[in-house]
């Protein structure tokens, strides 16, 4: 059984950081691309950003560039999602998900994603 944990959400003024980070168990992602996803109450779940199996690809979605960096260690089957200058309106619950079929192409469509994490809480305060 494949799961992923996020872990690294919190409280934070605007203009801070936080660093989530997905731990992926029951297959190895190194060949699988990985994505971020948040939710904003009351709001539809939204891309934040993609990173193909390799690493040297990497796609977000425009509010967040220069903002956010997704990475991955495929050795410890980790994604991670470092953010800063974080923003009131980047709150929100943080989900990653992968792709289940190896070598595929990076993607912002989550319907495209087959396994998802329970998600993780940022809240940016003013």
């Amino acid at each position: 059984q494949v799961q992923l944990v996020e872990s690294g959400g919190g409280l934070v003024q605007a203009g801070g950081s936080l660093r989530l980070s997905c731990v992926v168990s029951g297959r190895t992602i190194t060949s699988i691309p990985m994505g971020w996803f948040r939710q904003a109450p009351g709001k539809e779940r939204e891309f934040v950003a993609t990173i193909d199996w390799s690493g040297n690809y990497r796609y977000y979605t425009n509010s967040v560039k220069g903002r956010f960096t997704i990475s991955r260690d495929n050795a410890e089957n980790t994604v991670s999602l470092q953010m800063h200058s974080l923003k009131p309106e980047d709150t929100g619950v943080y989900s990653c998900a992968a792709r289940r079929t190896s070598y595929s192409g990076t993607t912002s469509a989550a319907g495209s994603y087959d396994y998802w994490g329970q998600g993780t809480q940022v809240t940016v305060s003013s």
